[in-house]
């Protein structure tokens, strides 16, 4: 085993800045020296060993002035000089001098201070030299009866390490830490004791447990984990001891320590799929989650209930907890709360959906009377989202639902009424019979709309769906007092004749800049001109957006007073009436176009909002029949077209995961029995505790490629050539956060290789966390070294350097190979992921680093080089199916893919086919990138640029 592979059981850390002292002058401190002066020399013979330095000539000196010393920090350290110390001779036998460390520690065994029989206990577990602890085993069997607990626990430690590295030593431990057990009260005692055997002898553990199966309640937690484990051990071996231990794991769930109560619930999920047992673990789970402060643990806990809810048969026992699991809402942080959320929604049925959305409906009222925080408005659009699933889902409902939300329309928080918005969009579409109920609602909180973007859509709602005389009539009288007094020119240059300063202020701001839908930039102008303040205050709300200068809404406004006018005119059959509507509303955009041509708002009219209002003027001038039906039909069948088209691909993607959870027997498939399973084959269950153990060192099996040597073969990079004196290559390994190199180094030469030392460094945010030990290579031998590097976010990291060595019996200096720099690959931290639209949109405003790939490829086909794309950048593409298909000579997609790290990285593919060019012309356009990082964002483009032809195989 080379020095990077020994078990290391203490870390010390070292400060790098000291001078390294010399053999002479330390060993004098450690003759003549007064205790503290000891002290610091004893720290630094333990630092100069760990750094690889022999010091033989220490060890009598130690042994003389040092060992016999009564001091408890150097006993401490001296336990660590013993641990690290070499014990033996070249050839393998253990040193005369260890005799007397030996009985130094068996005179510390018998010490009357508890502290000193502890350590020494803990350190014997730490020795690996058999002859060394012959001697001292009457000594620590004794100290198995003494006073204190931390001896005897202690004592068991070293008896359990004792027993399974050198069994013949002491033969009967099981039988002894039996006895021990059964007399033992100290909680601790009790747990290292029943440890042992578990690992030791699990019959005498099994027969220990039976005895006193009925007081595990009455056990401390520490213990209590520990029979958890036990009972999934055995069971997992031997499935027909399940029905002697279930009872025991429901009794630990009413245990009072959250820890054994989570262990318990999930050894019981994987015992025993009962409905009952799935019942009490998940009920357990959610009092947990209710229970516990740390959001750390709820987020753990809800996976683990998540987890469940992925099991087809446990879905329906889940289904009755909707009422409990949303008891979690009550917790403020809005990661649990998504989750819990997401969770009920999957989980809600046709029988407990009612209660539900009864519960939603207060959560959203009480979101409204909450002192502003900034998780209030993104917990106000999660609920929105819920009810408005819900909706779709179950449209009895809508009715409950929709007055409510309604409300939240004139909210301060555009997010949140823009969710409504297109929920009620959405349910006036879908359901005839709440048009009138809605339409009455959006008349109510119309003229308390606060934000412009809300305005234009409810305007937009009433226009199409306002059906009757009276409707009409509601919605013009809505805009006129939403208007105010028009002209509005006239009336707004009264107001100020005396109120305004002869010469007005006009002040320049910086430029905005704004992404439009199509991922395009729009510049607002920089110029605003001021005015007082006070009498914006009590303006209308239409009029104080066109005064801002705000003119899309006019335009809007135009479709609509068009729509309802149009509408008007074939409800009512006198002339004089419908004469006078359509005057009106002519009469209305007449005064807006005049106000955009003035001088009063703080921006121009655009000209496109001129064109629209124009069109619209002259629509109503002439009133054709072509114009009536585009307007009045053809806009709701568009909307119809895209609800219709979203909802197909809703009830697609949740046909593709109940696919994935509904497990499929083929006809042929043979059935298994559970009573006529041989033992051997129950492990093909995955051991759970194996499992974690396995995860969180790091060694996870992941599912290889189709050819397991391929995949492996693939992350191997060559670091020098095959002429070197020195060959080497790096499997590199990647785990989450840290990256394993585990380096082959072969000696080519004849020589001896002394001190070879693979030397790395680190570029980008990757960090070598310790320095590979030197080894000493025989000719033609060959060696692994292992180097550890963290990585902090997500880019490309490049690991560089060298491989140095003496050769033997040479006087030359150090010899050097330099190696071939190791890129690490961005694609093993970067995951497909989803978001919406709108998120997309307002990420994509916020990111300020972009980088713009030019498209360069000799793929032809614009569909084939999107899917090459997404494979080679593991992005998920946001644009739908549908928006895709079809072929048009370009195309344009959204990608989206977050890092392990909570990175996100936003893609635009923008590409064309050149038809001009024949129809072998490859594909062209961009790709912008977007990240909050710059590593992010230029690595990803790199790997774009890397892999975007496609290679002929």
């Amino acid at each position: 085993m080379t020095a990077a592979e020994n078990v290391c059981y203490t870390l010390i850390n070292v400060p790098m800045d000291s001078e390294p002292p010399s053999e002479i002058s330390l060993k004098n401190d450690l003759e003549k020296g007064d205790v503290k002066l000891k002290t610091e020399a004893l720290k630094k013979v333990i630092i100069m060993i760990l750094n690889g330095e022999k010091l033989p000539g220490l060890l009598m000196t130690i042994i003389r002035f040092v060992l016999p010393l009564q001091d408890h920090t150097i006993k401490k350290l001296l336990l660590v000089f013993w641990e690290i110390v070499p014990k033996t001779t070249p050839d393998g036998r253990l040193l005369q001098e260890m005799i007397l460390v030996c009985d130094a520690y068996r005179k510390d065994l018998q010490h009357p201070n508890e502290f000193i029989r502890g350590s020494t206990l803990r350190f014997l577990c730490k020795l690996k030299e058999a002859e060394l602890l012959e001697p001292l085993m009457p000594a620590i069997r004794a100290c198995l009866e003494h006073r204190h607990s931390y001896v005897r626990r202690n004592a068991v430690l070293a008896i359990y390490t004792i027993y399974r590295n050198f069994e013949h030593l002491i033969p009967d431990a099981p039988e002894l830490i039996h006895d021990f057990l059964v007399n033992e009260k100290d909680a601790s005692c009790k747990r290292n004791a029943f440890m042992m055997l578990i690992h030791a002898d699990q019959d005498r553990a099994l027969d220990y447990l039976s005895t006193c199966i009925d007081q595990v309640q009455t056990f401390g937690d520490i213990l209590q984990l520990v029979i958890v484990e036990l009972i999934y051990k055995v069971c997992h071996a031997n499935p027909s001891e399940r029905a002697r231990f279930i009872r025991c794991i429901y009794n630990l769930l009413q245990s009072s320590s959250p820890a054994v109560k989570y262990e318990a619930a999930g050894t019981l999920v994987t015992l025993s799929s009962a409905p009952t047992a799935i019942k009490a673990a998940a009920q357990c789970y959610i009092d947990l989650i209710i229970k516990e402060s740390d959001n750390n643990v709820k987020l753990i806990v809800l996976d683990r209930l998540i987890e469940l809810k992925e099991h087809p048969s446990h879905e329906r026992v889940l289904q009755d907890l909707v009422m409990d699991i949303l008891r979690v809402l009550s917790t403020p942080d809005l990661e649990v709360r998504k989750k819990t959320l997401q969770l009920a929604l999957d989980l809600v049925s046709s029988r407990n959906v009612e209660e539900l959305v009864i519960v939603l409906k207060k959560e959203v009222i009480k979101t409204n009377n909450v002192t502003e925080h900034e998780d209030t408005d993104k917990y106000r659009q999660l609920l929105v989202r819920t009810l408005h699933s819900c909706s779709v889902r179950f449209p009895d409902m809508a009715a409950n639902v929709i007055p409510v939300l309604m409300e939240f329309l004139s909210d301060n928080n555009e997010a949140a009424a823009a969710d409504v918005l297109e929920f009620v969009r959405e349910a006036i579409q879908r359901f005839d019979n709440l048009r009138p109920l809605i339409v009455e609602k959006m008349l109510e909180v119309f003229h308390a709309i606060k934000s412009v973007k809300i305005y234009r859509g409810a305007l937009w709602i009433l226009g199409e769906y306002c059906s009757t005389k009276e409707d009409i009539q509601s919605v013009m009288t809505e805009v006129r007092r939403s208007l105010g007094e028009i002209p509005i020119v006239e009336s707004e240059i009264k107001k100020e004749a005396g109120e305004l300063k002869p010469e007005e202020e006009v002040t320049v701001g910086p430029a905005q800049k704004l992404v439009t839908e199509m991922g395009t930039y729009a510049t607002q102008s920089a110029l605003s001109s001021s005015r007082p303040a006070k009498k914006e205050e009590d303006r209308p709300p239409l009029r104080g957006f066109l005064l801002d200068g705000d003119f899309f809404v006019a335009a809007s406004l135009a479709t609509t007073l068009t729509k309802i006018a149009l509408r008007y005119v074939s409800l009512v059959q006198e002339k004089k009436k419908q004469n006078s509507f359509i005057a009106e509303a002519m009469l209305l955009m007449a005064t807006i176009l005049h106000l955009g041509k003035s001088s009063l708002p703080k921006k121009p009219i655009t000209d496109d909002d001129v064109d629209r209002i124009s069109l619209c003027l002259k629509v109503l001038s002439e009133c054709s029949p072509l114009m009536n039906d585009i307007f009045n039909k053809e806009c709701r069948q568009s909307l119809s077209h895209m609800l219709s088209a979203k909802l197909e691909e809703e009830k697609l993607s949740q046909k593709k995961e109940s696919e994935k959870r509904n497990v499929t027997v083929q006809p042929d498939d043979p059935i298994s029995f559970m009573q006529l399973t041989a033992k051997n084959e129950m492990s093909s269950k995955e051991d759970q505790f194996q499992l974690s153990l396995l995860a969180a060192m790091g060694n996870t099996q992941r599912k290889e490629a189709a050819d397991p040597l391929a995949s492996k073969l693939n992350k191997v990079t060559q670091l020098t050539g095959f002429s070197d004196p020195v060959y080497a290559e790096a499997y590199v390994h990647v785990n989450q956060y840290d990256i394993v190199l585990d380096v082959l180094v072969v000696n080519q030469t004849s020589d001896t290789l002394q001190n070879c030392t693979l030397e790395l460094a680190t570029l980008g945010d990757l960090k070598l966390v310790e320095k590979p030990s030197p080894l000493t290579l025989a000719p033609h031998d060959f060696a692994n070294i292992k180097a550890n590097v963290k990585v902090a976010s997500t880019e490309n990291g490049i690991i560089f350097g060298n491989i140095v060595y003496d050769v033997s019996g040479a006087a030359s200096d150090r010899n050097c190979v330099v190696l071939s720099d190791i890129h690490i690959d961005i694609m093993d931290y970067i995951q497909p992921a989803s978001c919406t639209d709108a998120e997309f949109r307002q990420m994509w405003a916020e990111f300020e680093w972009e980088n713009k790939v030019t498209v360069n490829t000799n793929i032809i086909d614009l569909n084939e080089y999107l899917q090459h794309i997404l494979k080679s950048t593991n992005m998920k593409c946001l644009t739908p199916e549908k928006a895709l298909s079809g072929y048009c000579g370009f195309m344009a997609a959204n990608l989206y893919a977050r890092s392990i790290f909570g990175e996100d990285a936003l893609a635009n593919v923008s590409i064309e086919k050149p038809i001009h060019l024949g129809p072998d012309a490859p594909v062209t356009g961009h790709i912008r990138i977007r990240a909050k990082s710059q590593g992010m964002a230029l690595s990803l483009g790199d790997k774009i640029n890397l892999s975007q032809k496609k290679t002929s195989l």
